[in-house]
C-alpha cells in the first residue's frame, strides 16, 4: 500500500509545482492547496499505514504495541489541515480584493497596473 501512497504524493507533487509555475492567481492558489495535500499525505504513509493495531496504548502496558501506527503524524496532519485551510482563505480573500481592484488574476497584467512614478509627498504648511 505504501508504494501506491509513494506515486500518489509524487504526483500531487508535480500537479501542485506545475501550477505554482502558472501565471494566474487563481491556479497557484490550487496548486499551493493540493502541495498542503500532499505534504500532509506524505506525513501519513510515513507514519505507517496499518488497520491491524490501533495507536492507542493498552491498559496493561506502558508503550504501544509492536506494529501500531504511529500517533504523531496524524496529530501533525490535523494541525497542519487547519493551518492550511486558514492560510488559504486568506489567499482566496487576497486574490478576490485584487481581481476587484485591478480586473485580473493574470500576475503580468497586474504588474502593468503598478503606479510608475511615486505619488508626490503632501505639501506642509
Amino acid at each position: 500500500m505504501e508504494p501506491l501512497f509513494a506515486i500518489l504524493v509524487g504526483l500531487f507533487f508535480a500537479a501542485a509545482i506545475y501550477l505554482m509555475l502558472s501565471k494566474f492567481s487563481i491556479r497557484i492558489m490550487l496548486g499551493i492547496a493540493i502541495l498542503g495535500n500532499a505534504v500532509n499525505l506524505l506525513l501519513f504513509t510515513a507514519g505507517r499505514l496499518t488497520r491491524e493495531v490501533p495507536p492507542i496504548i493498552p491498559a496493561n502496558l506502558d508503550t504501544l504495541p509492536e506494529g501500531a501506527a504511529n500517533p504523531l503524524p496524524q496529530a501533525l496532519i490535523l494541525t497542519a489541515i487547519v493551518i492550511s485551510f486558514s492560510f488559504l482563505a486568506f489567499l482566496l480573500v487576497l486574490t478576490y480584493r485584487a481581481y476587484q481592484d485591478i480586473g485580473t488574476d493574470n500576475t503580468d497584467e497586474m504588474r502593468v497596473a503598478e503606479p510608475l512614478d511615486p505619488p508626490l509627498p503632501p505639501m506642509g504648511y
